[in-house]
Protein backbone atom coordinates (compact mmCIF):
# COMPACT_ATOMS: atom_id res chain seq x y z
CA UNK A 1 0.00 0.00 0.00
CA UNK A 2 1.04 3.64 -0.56
CA UNK A 3 0.55 6.09 2.38
CA UNK A 4 -1.23 9.06 1.99
CA UNK A 5 1.14 11.77 2.56
CA UNK A 6 -2.24 14.89 2.37
CA UNK A 7 -1.60 17.58 5.30
CA UNK A 8 -5.07 17.09 5.20
CA UNK A 9 -4.62 13.60 6.29
CA UNK A 10 -2.12 13.12 8.71
CA UNK A 11 -0.72 9.41 8.73
CA UNK A 12 0.47 8.01 11.99
CA UNK A 13 4.09 6.54 12.54
CA UNK A 14 5.19 4.26 15.50
CA UNK A 15 6.84 7.22 17.22
CA UNK A 16 3.62 9.16 16.79
CA UNK A 17 1.38 6.07 17.86
CA UNK A 18 3.78 6.10 21.06
CA UNK A 19 2.95 9.97 21.72
CA UNK A 20 -0.24 9.84 21.49
CA UNK A 21 -0.82 7.03 24.01
CA UNK A 22 0.58 9.54 26.08
CA UNK A 23 -1.06 12.21 25.18
CA UNK A 24 -3.54 13.12 22.90
CA UNK A 25 -2.82 16.57 22.79
CA UNK A 26 1.06 16.44 22.99
CA UNK A 27 0.19 14.18 19.44
CA UNK A 28 -1.79 17.02 18.02
CA UNK A 29 0.73 19.43 18.83
CA UNK A 30 3.94 17.13 17.27
CA UNK A 31 2.11 17.02 13.79
CA UNK A 32 0.52 20.28 13.52
CA UNK A 33 3.11 22.50 14.85
CA UNK A 34 6.24 20.41 14.28
CA UNK A 35 8.34 24.14 14.40
CA UNK A 36 7.12 24.48 17.76
CA UNK A 37 9.73 26.20 20.35
CA UNK A 38 9.22 23.10 22.46
CA UNK A 39 9.57 20.55 20.08
CA UNK A 40 12.78 21.85 19.01
CA UNK A 41 16.07 19.62 19.98
CA UNK A 42 18.25 21.59 22.48
CA UNK A 43 21.92 20.37 22.64
CA UNK A 44 21.07 17.78 24.88
CA UNK A 45 17.98 16.27 23.21
CA UNK A 46 20.28 16.47 19.58
CA UNK A 47 22.70 14.71 21.39
CA UNK A 48 20.89 11.56 22.75
CA UNK A 49 19.21 11.60 19.32
CA UNK A 50 22.94 11.10 17.90
CA UNK A 51 23.56 8.37 20.30
CA UNK A 52 20.53 6.55 19.62
CA UNK A 53 21.63 6.98 15.85
CA UNK A 54 24.85 5.42 17.18
CA UNK A 55 23.75 2.47 19.02
CA UNK A 56 21.17 1.75 16.25
CA UNK A 57 24.34 1.13 13.67
CA UNK A 58 26.27 -1.18 16.29
CA UNK A 59 22.73 -3.14 16.42
CA UNK A 60 23.02 -3.49 12.65
CA UNK A 61 26.19 -5.34 12.75
CA UNK A 62 24.94 -7.95 14.99
CA UNK A 63 23.63 -9.13 11.97
CA UNK A 64 25.75 -10.17 9.01
CA UNK A 65 24.07 -10.36 5.58
CA UNK A 66 21.37 -7.56 6.57
CA UNK A 67 20.07 -5.51 4.07
CA UNK A 68 19.45 -1.87 4.94
CA UNK A 69 16.68 0.08 3.76
CA UNK A 70 18.66 3.58 3.22
CA UNK A 71 16.24 6.21 1.92
CA UNK A 72 15.04 9.58 3.24
CA UNK A 73 12.37 9.00 6.21
CA UNK A 74 10.04 10.70 4.26
CA UNK A 75 10.54 8.72 1.04
CA UNK A 76 7.53 6.34 1.75
CA UNK A 77 6.51 4.81 -1.40
CA UNK A 78 10.36 4.51 -2.28
CA UNK A 79 11.09 2.71 1.31
CA UNK A 80 8.47 0.27 0.80
CA UNK A 81 9.23 -0.50 -2.52
CA UNK A 82 12.51 -1.11 -1.34
CA UNK A 83 11.60 -3.17 1.61
CA UNK A 84 9.34 -5.81 -1.03
CA UNK A 85 12.50 -6.36 -2.72
CA UNK A 86 14.67 -6.85 0.24
CA UNK A 87 11.98 -9.49 1.33
CA UNK A 88 11.71 -10.76 -2.36
CA UNK A 89 15.77 -11.08 -2.58
CA UNK A 90 15.56 -13.28 0.48
CA UNK A 91 17.77 -11.21 2.80
CA UNK A 92 18.19 -12.82 6.16
CA UNK A 93 17.46 -9.56 8.09
CA UNK A 94 16.06 -6.29 6.96
CA UNK A 95 16.95 -2.98 8.78
CA UNK A 96 14.59 -0.30 8.61
CA UNK A 97 11.92 -2.23 6.72
CA UNK A 98 8.89 -0.20 5.66
CA UNK A 99 5.13 -1.16 6.16
CA UNK A 100 2.43 1.15 5.49
CA UNK A 101 -1.59 -0.03 6.54
CA UNK A 102 -4.32 1.47 8.17
CA UNK A 103 -3.34 5.01 7.73
CA UNK A 104 -0.34 3.91 9.89
CA UNK A 105 3.63 3.81 8.36
CA UNK A 106 6.75 2.34 10.41
CA UNK A 107 10.06 1.39 9.87
CA UNK A 108 11.46 -1.73 11.72
CA UNK A 109 14.88 -1.62 12.72
CA UNK A 110 15.43 -5.04 12.32
CA UNK A 111 13.24 -7.46 10.78
CA UNK A 112 14.86 -11.09 11.02
CA UNK A 113 14.01 -14.35 8.84
CA UNK A 114 13.18 -16.49 11.56
CA UNK A 115 12.31 -19.81 9.84
CA UNK A 116 8.87 -19.54 8.10
CA UNK A 117 8.02 -16.28 9.69
CA UNK A 118 9.68 -13.28 10.94
CA UNK A 119 11.37 -11.62 13.85
CA UNK A 120 10.42 -8.03 15.06
CA UNK A 121 13.68 -6.54 16.96
CA UNK A 122 13.01 -2.65 17.99
CA UNK A 123 16.54 -1.25 18.83
CA UNK A 124 16.39 0.89 21.72
CA UNK A 125 19.57 2.90 23.39
CA UNK A 126 18.24 2.25 26.71
CA UNK A 127 20.01 0.02 28.81
CA UNK A 128 16.57 -1.64 30.08
CA UNK A 129 13.35 -2.90 28.92
CA UNK A 130 10.63 -0.13 29.47
CA UNK A 131 6.95 -0.50 29.98
CA UNK A 132 6.43 2.20 26.92
CA UNK A 133 8.56 -0.26 25.01
CA UNK A 134 5.44 -2.34 24.08
CA UNK A 135 2.85 -0.32 22.69
CA UNK A 136 5.58 0.67 20.14
CA UNK A 137 6.80 -2.66 19.30
CA UNK A 138 3.17 -3.86 18.77
CA UNK A 139 1.96 -1.12 16.46
CA UNK A 140 4.87 -2.50 14.39
CA UNK A 141 3.37 -5.84 14.61
CA UNK A 142 0.08 -5.15 14.00
CA UNK A 143 0.92 -3.09 10.60
CA UNK A 144 3.29 -5.75 9.62
CA UNK A 145 0.50 -8.51 9.92
CA UNK A 146 -1.98 -6.31 8.52
CA UNK A 147 0.56 -6.50 5.51
CA UNK A 148 0.62 -10.26 5.88
CA UNK A 149 3.98 -10.97 7.37
CA UNK A 150 3.95 -13.91 9.74
CA UNK A 151 5.61 -11.95 12.29
CA UNK A 152 6.31 -15.00 14.86
CA UNK A 153 8.68 -13.48 17.61
CA UNK A 154 9.05 -9.76 19.37
CA UNK A 155 11.98 -8.48 20.50
CA UNK A 156 13.18 -5.08 21.93
CA UNK A 157 17.27 -4.78 21.71
CA UNK A 158 18.75 -2.74 24.53
CA UNK A 159 22.05 -1.59 26.31
CA UNK A 160 23.27 -4.63 28.26
CA UNK A 161 23.35 -3.11 31.61
CA UNK A 162 26.06 -5.73 32.93
CA UNK A 163 28.68 -4.63 29.99
CA UNK A 164 31.72 -2.86 30.94
CA UNK A 165 34.23 -1.19 28.23
CA UNK A 166 36.07 -3.13 26.60
CA UNK A 167 33.65 -6.67 26.92
CA UNK A 168 35.35 -7.57 30.31
CA UNK A 169 32.74 -9.60 32.50
CA UNK A 170 29.06 -8.39 31.13
CA UNK A 171 29.87 -9.65 27.67
CA UNK A 172 27.90 -8.68 24.50
CA UNK A 173 27.35 -4.78 24.61
CA UNK A 174 23.33 -5.70 23.95
CA UNK A 175 20.89 -7.73 25.31
CA UNK A 176 17.58 -9.03 23.76
CA UNK A 177 14.43 -9.71 25.43
CA UNK A 178 11.41 -11.54 24.39
CA UNK A 179 8.18 -9.29 24.56
CA UNK A 180 6.09 -11.43 22.33
CA UNK A 181 3.85 -12.16 25.15
CA UNK A 182 3.27 -8.60 26.38
CA UNK A 183 3.09 -7.79 22.87
CA UNK A 184 0.05 -9.96 22.25
CA UNK A 185 -1.46 -9.08 25.48
CA UNK A 186 -1.50 -5.33 23.85
CA UNK A 187 -2.40 -5.57 20.32
CA UNK A 188 -6.25 -5.92 20.70
CA UNK A 189 -5.97 -2.46 21.95
CA UNK A 190 -3.82 -0.97 18.90
CA UNK A 191 -6.70 -1.35 16.39
CA UNK A 192 -9.22 1.48 18.61
CA UNK A 193 -6.34 3.50 19.40
CA UNK A 194 -4.86 3.81 16.01
CA UNK A 195 -8.40 5.16 14.92
CA UNK A 196 -9.23 6.95 17.85
CA UNK A 197 -5.56 8.84 17.21
CA UNK A 198 -6.11 9.34 13.74
CA UNK A 199 -9.67 11.16 14.26
CA UNK A 200 -7.84 13.64 16.45
CA UNK A 201 -4.84 14.35 13.96
CA UNK A 202 -8.08 15.11 11.52
CA UNK A 203 -9.66 17.23 14.29
CA UNK A 204 -9.12 20.28 16.34
CA UNK A 205 -7.07 20.69 18.87
CA UNK A 206 -8.68 17.90 21.78
CA UNK A 207 -8.95 19.07 25.45
CA UNK A 208 -6.94 16.96 28.01
CA UNK A 209 -7.02 16.84 31.30
CA UNK A 210 -4.09 17.33 33.30
CA UNK A 211 -2.58 14.17 35.08
CA UNK A 212 0.40 12.16 35.32
CA UNK A 213 0.85 11.36 31.21
CA UNK A 214 2.05 15.11 31.91
CA UNK A 215 5.37 12.84 33.65
CA UNK A 216 5.30 9.63 32.28
CA UNK A 217 6.59 8.17 30.52
CA UNK A 218 8.48 11.40 29.76
CA UNK A 219 8.19 15.34 30.66
CA UNK A 220 5.92 16.57 27.99
CA UNK A 221 7.89 19.18 26.37
CA UNK A 222 4.22 21.39 26.50
CA UNK A 223 4.21 20.97 30.18
CA UNK A 224 3.71 25.31 30.60
CA UNK A 225 0.85 25.48 27.88
CA UNK A 226 -0.73 23.52 30.51
CA UNK A 227 0.33 23.98 33.63
CA UNK A 228 -1.06 26.92 35.74
CA UNK A 229 2.36 29.35 35.99
CA UNK A 230 1.03 29.95 39.61
CA UNK A 231 3.82 30.07 41.82
CA UNK A 232 1.93 28.73 44.83
CA UNK A 233 0.33 26.12 42.50
CA UNK A 234 0.65 22.65 44.14
CA UNK A 235 3.32 20.77 42.07
CA UNK A 236 5.49 23.25 43.39
CA UNK A 237 5.44 21.92 47.11
CA UNK A 238 8.80 20.29 48.23
CA UNK A 239 9.13 17.03 47.63
CA UNK A 240 5.87 16.67 45.54
CA UNK A 241 6.17 14.05 42.63
CA UNK A 242 4.02 13.39 39.83
CA UNK A 243 2.23 10.34 41.50
CA UNK A 244 1.68 12.30 44.55
CA UNK A 245 0.75 15.88 42.19
CA UNK A 246 -1.89 13.65 40.40
CA UNK A 247 -3.81 12.42 44.08
CA UNK A 248 -3.48 15.82 45.04
CA UNK A 249 -4.96 17.24 42.14
CA UNK A 250 -8.02 14.55 42.37
CA UNK A 251 -8.31 15.29 46.22
CA UNK A 252 -9.12 19.09 44.77
CA UNK A 253 -5.88 20.36 45.78
CA UNK A 254 -4.69 22.73 43.65
CA UNK A 255 -2.64 25.32 45.81
CA UNK A 256 -0.78 25.22 48.84
CA UNK A 257 -3.00 27.32 50.16
CA UNK A 258 -5.47 24.17 50.10
CA UNK A 259 -3.44 22.37 51.87
CA UNK A 260 -5.19 20.71 55.34
CA UNK A 261 -3.33 22.19 57.98
CA UNK A 262 -3.14 18.96 60.05
CA UNK A 263 -1.85 16.85 57.03
CA UNK A 264 1.85 15.60 57.79
CA UNK A 265 4.41 16.78 55.08
CA UNK A 266 8.14 16.51 55.71
CA UNK A 267 9.61 19.14 57.47
CA UNK A 268 11.45 21.20 54.16
CA UNK A 269 7.71 21.48 53.14
CA UNK A 270 6.35 22.84 56.30
CA UNK A 271 9.17 25.60 56.41
CA UNK A 272 8.19 26.66 52.84
CA UNK A 273 4.72 26.76 53.83
CA UNK A 274 5.41 29.21 56.81
CA UNK A 275 7.71 30.84 54.25
CA UNK A 276 4.99 31.27 52.04
CA UNK A 277 2.36 32.66 54.39
CA UNK A 278 4.91 35.15 56.11
CA UNK A 279 6.65 36.28 52.77
CA UNK A 280 9.98 36.15 54.54
CA UNK A 281 13.18 34.06 54.77
CA UNK A 282 13.24 31.70 56.95
CA UNK A 283 16.09 30.57 59.34
CA UNK A 284 15.91 27.65 61.85
CA UNK A 285 17.64 28.18 65.07
CA UNK A 286 19.77 24.86 64.07
CA UNK A 287 21.66 26.81 61.43
CA UNK A 288 24.57 27.38 63.50
CA UNK A 289 24.67 24.13 64.74
CA UNK A 290 25.05 22.78 61.12
CA UNK A 291 27.87 24.88 60.43
CA UNK A 292 30.11 24.26 62.79
CA UNK A 293 30.50 20.60 60.05
CA UNK A 294 32.61 23.84 58.51
CA UNK A 295 35.83 23.22 59.75
CA UNK A 296 38.70 25.27 58.37
CA UNK A 297 40.57 25.37 56.17
CA UNK A 298 37.52 25.01 53.75
CA UNK A 299 37.49 23.84 50.46
CA UNK A 300 34.69 23.78 47.46
CA UNK A 301 34.26 21.29 44.64
CA UNK A 302 32.49 20.48 42.02
CA UNK A 303 32.39 18.10 39.43
CA UNK A 304 31.04 17.85 35.38
CA UNK A 305 30.91 14.26 34.19
CA UNK A 306 30.47 12.90 30.92
CA UNK A 307 28.22 9.82 29.87
CA UNK A 308 27.95 7.74 26.66
CA UNK A 309 25.11 5.55 25.58
CA UNK A 310 28.42 3.08 24.47
CA UNK A 311 31.08 3.27 27.40
CA UNK A 312 34.33 4.97 25.73
CA UNK A 313 36.68 3.95 28.90
CA UNK A 314 37.60 0.96 30.72
CA UNK A 315 35.25 -0.49 33.34
CA UNK A 316 32.52 1.88 32.48
CA UNK A 317 29.03 0.87 31.63
CA UNK A 318 26.30 1.97 28.96
CA UNK A 319 25.40 5.51 29.95
CA UNK A 320 27.45 5.56 32.88
CA UNK A 321 29.22 8.46 33.98
CA UNK A 322 33.02 9.23 34.33
CA UNK A 323 34.30 12.68 35.87
CA UNK A 324 36.22 14.37 33.42
CA UNK A 325 35.94 18.10 34.85
CA UNK A 326 36.89 19.50 38.42
CA UNK A 327 36.37 23.15 40.19
CA UNK A 328 37.89 23.89 43.56
CA UNK A 329 38.37 26.62 45.84
CA UNK A 330 40.46 26.86 48.70
CA UNK A 331 39.76 29.46 51.44
CA UNK A 332 42.96 31.42 52.26
CA UNK A 333 43.96 31.40 56.28
CA UNK A 334 41.62 33.39 58.04
CA UNK A 335 39.48 34.21 54.96
CA UNK A 336 41.37 37.17 54.30
CA UNK A 337 42.14 37.04 50.60
CA UNK A 338 39.75 35.69 48.12
CA UNK A 339 40.13 32.05 47.74
CA UNK A 340 42.30 30.47 45.47
CA UNK A 341 40.76 28.54 42.78
CA UNK A 342 42.13 25.15 40.52
CA UNK A 343 40.04 24.41 37.62
CA UNK A 344 40.96 21.27 35.48
CA UNK A 345 39.03 20.06 32.21
CA UNK A 346 40.41 16.69 30.13
CA UNK A 347 41.70 17.18 26.80
CA UNK A 348 41.36 14.23 24.02
CA UNK A 349 39.81 11.30 23.97
CA UNK A 350 42.18 9.04 26.08
CA UNK A 351 40.87 8.21 29.73
CA UNK A 352 41.62 11.71 31.53
CA UNK A 353 40.05 9.78 35.14
CA UNK A 354 44.14 9.03 36.67
CA UNK A 355 45.41 12.54 36.01
CA UNK A 356 42.07 14.41 37.60
CA UNK A 357 42.44 12.49 40.50
CA UNK A 358 45.94 13.26 40.80
CA UNK A 359 45.25 17.02 40.51
CA UNK A 360 42.30 17.28 42.43
CA UNK A 361 43.82 15.75 45.49
CA UNK A 362 46.63 17.44 45.03
CA UNK A 363 44.63 20.51 44.81
CA UNK A 364 42.10 19.31 48.21
CA UNK A 365 45.03 18.62 50.12
CA UNK A 366 45.31 21.60 52.49
CA UNK A 367 41.55 21.51 53.31
CA UNK A 368 40.07 19.80 56.26
CA UNK A 369 37.02 20.35 55.01
CA UNK A 370 35.69 20.12 51.49
CA UNK A 371 32.04 21.43 50.54
CA UNK A 372 30.30 19.58 47.95
CA UNK A 373 25.91 20.80 46.74
CA UNK A 374 24.35 16.93 46.51
CA UNK A 375 26.02 13.93 47.38
CA UNK A 376 27.13 13.41 43.42
CA UNK A 377 30.63 13.99 43.90
CA UNK A 378 30.71 10.77 46.68
CA UNK A 379 29.46 8.71 44.21
CA UNK A 380 31.70 9.50 41.31
CA UNK A 381 34.83 9.42 43.90
CA UNK A 382 33.53 6.22 44.86
CA UNK A 383 33.88 4.79 40.88
CA UNK A 384 37.65 6.17 41.30
CA UNK A 385 38.51 3.98 43.74
CA UNK A 386 37.48 1.29 42.11
CA UNK A 387 39.06 1.91 39.19
CA UNK A 388 42.06 3.32 40.55
CA UNK A 389 42.71 0.89 43.71
CA UNK A 390 46.48 2.26 44.51
CA UNK A 391 44.54 6.00 44.94
CA UNK A 392 41.62 4.75 46.97
CA UNK A 393 43.11 5.52 50.30
CA UNK A 394 43.73 8.98 49.49
CA UNK A 395 40.08 9.40 47.78
CA UNK A 396 38.79 8.15 51.21
CA UNK A 397 40.49 10.57 52.69
CA UNK A 398 38.75 12.75 50.39
CA UNK A 399 35.47 11.38 50.92
CA UNK A 400 35.88 11.61 55.09
CA UNK A 401 36.38 15.66 54.38
CA UNK A 402 33.11 16.28 52.66
CA UNK A 403 30.26 18.34 53.99
CA UNK A 404 27.01 18.02 51.84
CA UNK A 405 25.90 22.08 51.44
CA UNK A 406 22.03 21.01 50.16
CA UNK A 407 21.71 19.15 53.38
CA UNK A 408 22.46 22.31 55.46
CA UNK A 409 20.24 24.15 53.37
CA UNK A 410 17.31 21.94 53.20
CA UNK A 411 17.68 21.75 57.19
CA UNK A 412 17.51 24.90 57.61
CA UNK A 413 16.92 27.59 55.44
CA UNK A 414 13.82 28.24 53.05
CA UNK A 415 13.38 31.75 50.85
CA UNK A 416 10.13 31.69 48.97
CA UNK A 417 11.36 31.96 45.89
CA UNK A 418 13.03 28.67 46.17
CA UNK A 419 9.80 27.02 44.54
CA UNK A 420 9.68 24.15 46.04
CA UNK A 421 13.47 23.03 45.00
CA UNK A 422 16.96 23.45 46.96
CA UNK A 423 19.04 23.14 43.81
CA UNK A 424 21.80 25.30 44.00
CA UNK A 425 20.49 27.68 41.45
CA UNK A 426 16.77 27.94 42.83
CA UNK A 427 18.92 28.72 45.69
CA UNK A 428 21.58 31.12 44.76
CA UNK A 429 19.64 33.57 43.60
CA UNK A 430 17.26 34.62 45.98
CA UNK A 431 20.08 34.20 48.69
CA UNK A 432 23.07 35.69 46.77
CA UNK A 433 21.62 37.58 44.14
CA UNK A 434 25.04 39.29 43.23
CA UNK A 435 26.20 35.64 41.96
CA UNK A 436 24.41 34.84 38.46
CA UNK A 437 24.89 32.57 35.76
CA UNK A 438 23.61 35.09 33.55
CA UNK A 439 26.79 36.30 31.69
CA UNK A 440 27.61 32.70 31.03
CA UNK A 441 27.48 30.72 27.75
CA UNK A 442 26.92 27.40 29.79
CA UNK A 443 24.16 27.61 32.63
CA UNK A 444 23.45 23.73 32.78
CA UNK A 445 24.90 20.47 33.72
CA UNK A 446 23.78 18.63 31.28
CA UNK A 447 25.12 21.32 28.21
CA UNK A 448 28.10 20.81 29.86
CA UNK A 449 28.22 16.86 29.70
CA UNK A 450 27.46 17.24 25.86
CA UNK A 451 30.01 19.46 25.25
CA UNK A 452 32.69 17.74 27.04
CA UNK A 453 32.01 14.85 25.03
CA UNK A 454 32.14 16.93 22.07
CA UNK A 455 35.64 18.44 23.06
CA UNK A 456 36.83 14.83 23.85
CA UNK A 457 35.43 12.73 20.94
CA UNK A 458 34.84 14.91 18.12
CA UNK A 459 37.31 17.88 18.16
CA UNK A 460 38.44 17.35 14.96
CA UNK A 461 35.10 18.29 13.73
CA UNK A 462 35.46 21.55 15.32
CA UNK A 463 37.34 24.27 14.67
CA UNK A 464 39.96 25.62 16.46
CA UNK A 465 38.37 28.35 17.61
CA UNK A 466 35.66 27.00 18.45
CA UNK A 467 37.37 24.37 20.05
CA UNK A 468 38.76 26.93 22.57
CA UNK A 469 35.60 29.29 22.61
CA UNK A 470 33.91 26.02 24.41
CA UNK A 471 36.58 24.71 26.68
CA UNK A 472 36.31 28.44 27.94
CA UNK A 473 32.73 28.59 28.75
CA UNK A 474 33.16 24.99 30.46
CA UNK A 475 36.09 26.21 32.72
CA UNK A 476 33.71 28.90 33.51
CA UNK A 477 30.69 27.05 34.32
CA UNK A 478 32.12 25.08 36.79
CA UNK A 479 34.38 27.50 38.08
CA UNK A 480 31.20 29.41 38.91
CA UNK A 481 29.35 26.71 40.82
CA UNK A 482 32.05 26.28 43.18
CA UNK A 483 32.03 30.12 43.64
CA UNK A 484 28.11 30.09 44.18
CA UNK A 485 28.92 27.53 46.99
CA UNK A 486 31.68 29.85 48.41
CA UNK A 487 29.47 32.87 48.12
CA UNK A 488 26.14 30.84 49.86
CA UNK A 489 28.22 29.45 52.72
CA UNK A 490 29.23 33.13 53.21
CA UNK A 491 25.54 34.07 53.08
CA UNK A 492 24.42 31.37 55.61
CA UNK A 493 27.40 32.50 57.96
CA UNK A 494 25.46 35.89 58.21
CA UNK A 495 22.36 34.62 58.99
CA UNK A 496 23.85 32.10 61.53
CA UNK A 497 25.47 34.96 63.56
CA UNK A 498 22.42 36.82 63.86
CA UNK A 499 21.61 39.17 60.99
CA UNK A 500 18.09 39.88 60.69
CA UNK A 501 16.41 38.34 57.75
CA UNK A 502 15.19 40.54 54.52
CA UNK A 503 11.51 40.07 53.58
CA UNK A 504 11.13 38.75 50.01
Amino acid sequence: MLLETSSRTPHLSKSRFVTGCQCEKLLWWTVHEPGAPELQPNKVLQDLFDQGRHVGELAREEFPGGVHVDLPHDDYAGRIAATRAALDGGAPAIFEASFEAGGVFVSVDVLLRSGSGWSLIEVKSSNKLKDEHVPDAAVQAWVLRQCGLAITRIEVMHLNPEYRHPGEGGGSLFSREDVTAAVEAFLPEVPPLVESLLKVLAGPLPEKPLGLHCYEPRDCPFLDRCWPRDPLHIRHLYNVGPKTLVQYLAAGVHSVRDLDPRQKLPFAARRQLKAIREKSLIVEPTLPDELRKLETPLGYLDFETVARAVPPWDGLAPWGAAVAQFSYHQESPGGSTLPHHTGWLAEGPGDPRRELAERMLEATAPARRVVTYSSYEKSRIRDLQKLLPDLAPALEELVEKFVDLLQVVRNTVYHPEFGGSFSLKNVITPLVPEVSYSDLVIVDGRVASVEIARLLFVAHKIPAAERDRVRNDLLEYCKRDTWATVRLVGRLRELASGATPTPS
